[in-house]
């Protein structure tokens, strides 16, 4: 029986409604979705083992202050800090006063992860490195359907990807109006060592992740060795040619020395499953755990990597290679 207040409904009209009520599956991911592949990303870059004296499954590498429980923490106390920097790019161009705004979640963030891991700043480089690319991929949500649909599968992947990149070194390109003084480690060591660090890398469009790890991740699966290991050689490719403010923290020039050269070795090798390349992968573990240095801007790299990689994979049915 029909209820007395029901009101008809054309053909038309019902069908725009159920496409407002069911899901798409081909839609572009939304504030809470891109947080969690935002925590996924650290959360697998902190379980990927193993890593050259980095906090793995096996232990805490060069780290006495850090495990992996912690690193977990760490990563999951940033999901509301990442899906607010979705919510306030969305709908929105890079400008200083989105940069103003996106500081202030992402110090916000920082003080949750601190509390969390008991004064712990594990995903420090990742809240700036990661947290910009978020941003990047809520506007380009925005403004990718139209200029996208004419391009060819793979195509239409690198471009997304390129364009999350470009929006976030937009946004970085801005000054933080409201920063303290900086005077963090990184900071000292760009100064010291005239190197870009963090900040140089989201301002270049994250080379180290369009330019080198999805090449090589791509590159890695490719060969049929499996998940793992093809992400340990992406850390490895990031790692060889990253001029990583973590390492020249730790141990200065010997250690970024040790850490790119022992990367090159393992791939050149062949990588991590192969025995001469394990062997490799010992010998560059051994040498930055004398130095106790570990390359953690390579980490999160990764991550980024790892980020930018779940949105291609989310991408319309036929768009990933």
């Amino acid at each position: 029986m029909a209820l007395p207040y029901a009101i008809p409904l054309d053909a038309g009209t019902l069908q725009r409604a159920n496409a407002r009520c069911l899901p798409r599956v081909d839609a572009a991911p939304c504030d809470a979705t891109l947080a969690r592949f935002a925590v996924e990303s650290l959360i697998e870059e902190a379980q990927l083992t193993p890593k050259p004296a980095l906090v793995d499954g096996r232990g805490s590498g060069a780290h006495r202050d850090l495990d992996l429980p912690l690193m977990l923490r760490s990563a999951r106390s940033l999901e509301p800090s990442f899906a607010a920097l979705a919510r306030a790019s969305r709908g929105r161009l890079p400008s200083a006063t989105l940069r103003a705004e996106l500081a202030q979640i992402g110090r916000a963030g920082e003080l949750d992860m601190m509390r969390a891991t008991n004064g712990s700043n594990a995903h420090r480089g990742a809240i700036w490195i990661v947290g910009l690319l978020v941003a990047g991929a809520a506007i380009a949500d925005d403004d990718d359907d139209n200029t996208l649909r004419e391009l060819l599968p793979y195509e239409r992947t690198h471009s997304h990807a390129a364009r999350v990149c470009e929006l976030g070194a937009q946004i970085a390109c801005f000054p933080d109006r409201f920063a303290a003084p900086a005077d963090s480690h990184g900071e000292r060591v760009r100064q010291r060592f005239n190197v870009g660090g963090a900040r140089q890398e989201a301002q270049d469009g994250f080379p180290h992740v369009i330019g080198v790890g999805l090449p090589a991740l791509r590159a890695a699966r490719s060969t049929g060795i499996g998940e793992n290991a093809a992400r340990v050689d992406t850390l490895l490719a990031i790692m060889a040619s990253l001029d990583d403010t973590c390492l020249l923290h730790r141990a200065g020039l010997a250690g970024l020395h040790a850490g790119q050269r022992g990367a090159r070795a393992v791939l050149a090798a062949g990588g991590v499953t192969t025995a001469a390349g394990r062997a490799a992968f010992d010998t560059l573990e051994t040498d930055l755990l004398s130095l106790n240095a570990s390359p953690g801007g390579a980490a999160d790299l990764l991550a980024a990597t790892l980020f930018i990689d779940k949105l291609a994979r989310h991408a319309p049915a036929g768009a990933e290679n």
